[in-house]
């Protein structure tokens, strides 16, 4: 299945010059849904993953049926004041100032296999951030598995020391 297909691609959203990529037909289709959560699912398999990561939003749409199939715990990211109970926080910046994302001090033991999901890599300085808080309190980040890469905003290169899967790319 292409998933290419499956992802609509709409032109000057949210501002002009970007070409935002729409996951949500993707998600409506049950076919293309359940092909992409197998697909990451095959990935992970073999890497004995203990948790699914996933950051805000729409990690939590990939991260949680995927951490289901692999019959695995899923921890959410959020963004700062989000969480009900004692977290730790990391900055990151954003093209026009900074935002703060939190982990819950207690959501994954020292030694926990950790993957982290989301839809999709574009400057790599979120997750980056979300690798940070998971060996902050513990957790060996195994993998960082992305839906989508625009791979001309080379995020990737952020991420050189982690094992990196993305299962469409574009050009941006």
């Amino acid at each position: 299945m292409d998933l290419r297909e499956k992802i609509r691609v709409i032109d000057g959203f949210p501002k002009e010059g970007i070409s935002f990529k729409d996951v949500t037909t993707l998600l409506k289709d049950k076919e293309a849904f359940k092909f992409t959560i197998d697909k990451m699912a095959e990935y992970l398999k073999d890497k004995n993953i203990d948790i699914i990561v996933g950051p805000e939003a729409r990690g939590f749409l990939f991260g949680a049926p995927l951490a289901y199939a692999l019959g695995v715990g899923f921890v959410p990211v959020r963004k700062k004041g989000k969480l009900p109970y004692e977290t730790i926080s990391m900055s990151y910046d954003l093209e026009y100032g900074t935002d703060v994302l939190e982990i819950h001090k207690d959501a994954i033991k020292p030694g926990q296999r950790v993957a982290i999901v989301d839809d999709l890599l574009a400057t790599g300085g979120t997750i980056k951030s979300v690798a940070k808080l998971v060996e902050e309190v513990g957790g060996e980040v195994v993998s960082i598995d992305f839906l989508i890469e625009l791979i001309e905003l080379k995020g990737r290169e952020k991420l050189e020391k982690y094992d990196l899967m993305s299962f469409v790319q574009y050009e941006v």
